[in-house]
């Protein structure tokens, strides 16, 4: 007898950190190095318009007279973060995300941002999975 695959919603990291789209990039920058994240949802008036990297701003940095105090979050940002619901089965998400190469889910519920599942989390997942699934 299989075992039901699990959702997103058991493996996301619940509340994470968000910043605005009008942030200077040195905000977002700062708030990754302090939290040892890789991913921020960016939000307008609490509703998701996008994601910024690590990769991102790294990107952003290296060009000619870049300023990370004076360019906003919304000039380096992903405009359509791959986003999906709690509910979402963990083989389906992990799937859109091996084959687009995206580094992370936004978990959002009614319009707000609930969660992010991110390569990390997957990877967590895994391991858990294997243990679990291959004990006996």
């Amino acid at each position: 007898m299989s075992k039901p695959i699990p959702t997103i919603q058991k493996y996301m990291s619940t509340s994470p950190h968000t910043i605005g789209k009008g942030q200077p990039l040195a905000t977002a920058q700062a708030l990754m190095a302090e939290h040892r994240i890789r991913h921020l949802p960016v939000l307008e008036g609490g509703a998701l318009v996008g994601i910024v990297t690590e990769r991102d701003i790294a990107l952003v940095s290296g060009l000619r007279d870049a300023d990370l105090t004076r360019l906003m979050v919304e000039d380096a940002m992903s405009p359509v973060p791959f986003s999906v619901e709690p509910e979402s089965k963990l083989d389906e998400v992990a799937d859109e995300m091996a084959l687009h190469k995206y580094g992370s889910a936004v978990v959002t519920s009614n319009g707000k941002v609930v969660g992010i599942f991110t390569a990390v989390d997957a990877l967590s997942a895994f391991a858990e999975l294997l243990r679990s699934r291959l004990k006996n």
